[in-house]
C-alpha cells in the first residue's frame, strides 16, 4: 500500500504470530532486558539532546553506570570474583567462605561400610548460603548468555525488535538450561528409589534425612534456579505478561515445596516434581525458539511439546497426587513425630495434597492456553498476540509517533524564540516542504 503523501510504499507492520507469546510456561524475563527497558525510559530523547546548547563527555562514572546497564552480567560477575577470590587466599576447611562454594555437612563413612559407598550429606542453616553463592552464579551466567550470545544470534535471524529480541532470549537460554538439567535429574533419580517415578520409593524408609553429593548439589542447584527467577519477577523490571498473576502463583507454589520438601525430608517427591516441569518446559520453550526463527520444524515441536506437556504436567503429577490417598498413609509410619523428624502425617498430608493440587490447576490453565493457540493456529489460521494487550509493533509505533511528536514540539519553540514574539511563526508549505 502507497504512502498518499509521499507516493513511497508503506510496510505492512508483521505482527507476531500466536505462538511466539502462548501465555504457557513458568519462566521469566531476564535482568537485562528489564534494566533496559527501565534505562531506555530515564534516558533523554534524541531530539533533545540535538537541540542541547552545551555538551559533555560523560564522566568516568556516568560511563561505568552506562556499562553496567548494558553489560548487566558485570555486577554478578565482580561478586563470584570477590567470592572466589576470599576463598583462594585460604582454600582450608576452617574458611567461611567454603560453606558458599561447596556442600555442607559431609557425614563420616559407617565402620564396616563399603569403601565404594559415597559418602551422605546431612542438611542444615548453611545450605542457604550455597543456595544464596549459585543463585549468583545463575544470573551471571544466565545475563552473559542472553546478552553476548543469545541477542548476536536473534539478530543473526533477523529478529530485529528489542521486544521479540527479549522474548526469543528469554526462551532460548530456558531451552539451553532445562535441555542440561533434564538429563541431569534422570541421572540423579536413576540413582534413588523413585527411579522413573516410583511413588512407593518416596515413603518407603522415610524419613529420608542423608543424600548423596549428587543428589544435594542437584536439588539445590535447582533451589538456586528458582530463586532467582523469583526475585527478577518481584523487581518488576518488565510489563506483566497477561498470565502474570499465575505466574506469581506458580512461583509461590514452587518455591514452597522447594522448601518445605528439603526442610521436611519429603525431597523423593520433590525431585519428581522438579523433572515433570523440566523436560516439559524444554520443549515448550524449543517450541517458541524455533518459532521465532521461522523454523519448519516449529509446528512438530509444539506438537510434541503438548504430548509431552500432558504426560509430564498431568499423567506423572496426578499419579503423585493420587498417592497421597494411599501409599503416603499406608507405607511406613503415619504420625508426627517431631524428636525423630517424622513428618510423614496428616498435616504434612494435606499440606502437600493442597500445594500440589494448586500447581496442578496452573498447569491445567496453562494447558487450556496451550490448545487454545493450537486451535487459533491450526483451524482458525490467526496470528494474534495473546500475551500483552497492546502489540509489540504497535508499542513501537507509539513510541516512533510519540519522538516525532517531540521533536517538530521542540523545533516550534526554537522557531517562536528566533521571531522574538513568543510565537511560532507559521508554517506554510512551499516546493513540496514546510
Amino acid at each position: 500500500m502507497a504512502n498518499p503523501q509521499n507516493g513511497t510504499p508503506r510496510q505492512r507492520t508483521q505482527r507476531p504470530s500466536e505462538l511466539e507469546e502462548i501465555p504457557a510456561g513458568d519462566t521469566g524475563p531476564t535482568l537485562g532486558t528489564g534494566l533496559a527497558s527501565v534505562h531506555a525510559s530515564h534516558s533523554p530523547s534524541p531530539s533533545r539532546t540535538r537541540f542541547s546548547k552545551r555538551r559533555k563527555n560523560p564522566s568516568f562514572l556516568r560511563r561505568c553506570k552506562q556499562f553496567v546497564f548494558k553489560h548487566t552480567w558485570t555486577i554478578p560477575l565482580v561478586l563470584l570474583l570477590v567470592v572466589l577470590s576470599l576463598y583462594a587466599v585460604n582454600p582450608a576447611e576452617a574458611n567461611i567462605i567454603r560453606r558458599f562454594i561447596f556442600l555442607s555437612y559431609k557425614l563420616p563413612v559407617e565402620a564396616g561400610a563399603d569403601p565404594n559407598t559415597p559418602p551422605q550429606y546431612g542438611k542444615g542453616l548453611w545450605d542457604l548460603a550455597f543456595v544464596t553463592f549459585y543463585m549468583v552464579v545463575l544470573s551471571f551466567t544466565r545475563e552473559f548468555i542472553t546478552q553476548e550470545i543469545l541477542r548476536p544470534l536473534a539478530r543473526l535471524n533477523g529478529i530485529n525488535s528489542r521486544g521479540k529480541q527479549a522474548r526469543f532470549m528469554e526462551q532460548m537460554y530456558t531451552a539451553v538450561y532445562f535441555s542440561i538439567m533434564g538429563p541431569a535429574g534422570l541421572y540423579v533419580m536413576s540413582r534413588s528409589p523413585v527411579w522413573y517415578f516410583n511413588t512407593r520409593g518416596m515413603y518407603e524408609f522415610f524419613p529420608h534425612k542423608t543424600h548423596e553429593a549428587v543428589f544435594k548439589f542437584y536439588y539445590l542447584f535447582q533451589a538456586a534456579y528458582w530463586a532467582q527467577q523469583a526475585i527478577v519477577l518481584v523487581l518488576g523490571l518488565e510489563k506483566p505478561r497477561k498470565d502474570f498473576k499465575e505466574l506469581v502463583g506458580h512461583h509461590i507454589v514452587t518455591l514452597a515445596l522447594i522448601a518445605l520438601s528439603y526442610r521436611f525430608h519429603f525431597t523423593y517427591m520433590g525431585i519428581a516434581v522438579y523433572l515433570t516441569h523440566d523436560i516439559s518446559d524444554f520443549f515448550l520453550a524449543a517450541s517458541k525458539s524455533l518459532n521465532y526463527v521461522k523454523s519448519p520444524l516449529q509446528s512438530w515441536t509444539f506438537g510434541l511439546c503438548i504430548a509431552v506437556w500432558i504426560y509430564m504436567r498431568h499423567y506423572i503429577n496426578l499419579k503423585i497426587i493420587f498417592s497421597l490417598f494411599n501409599e503416603f498413609q499406608t507405607i511406613g509410619p503415619y504420625e508426627l513425630n517431631w524428636e525423630t523428624q517424622q513428618y510423614k502425617s496428616p498435616l504434612a498430608n494435606v499440606i502437600a495434597l493442597g500445594l500440589l493440587a494448586s500447581l496442578q490447576a496452573l498447569n491445567l490453565f496453562w494447558l487450556f492456553c496451550l490448545f487454545r493457540s493450537a486451535y487459533k493456529l491450526v483451524v482458525l489460521k490467526i496470528a494474534k498476540d495473546d500475551r500483552s494487550e497492546v502489540e509489540e509493533s504497535e508499542l513501537e509505533d507509539m513510541a516512533r509517533k510519540k519522538r516525532l511528536a517531540e521533536s517538530k514540539l521542540i523545533a516550534a519553540s526554537g522557531l517562536s524564540k528566533a521571531n522574538g514574539n513568543g510565537h511560532a511563526a507559521p508554517l506554510t508549505k512551499r516546493k513540496g516542504t514546510f
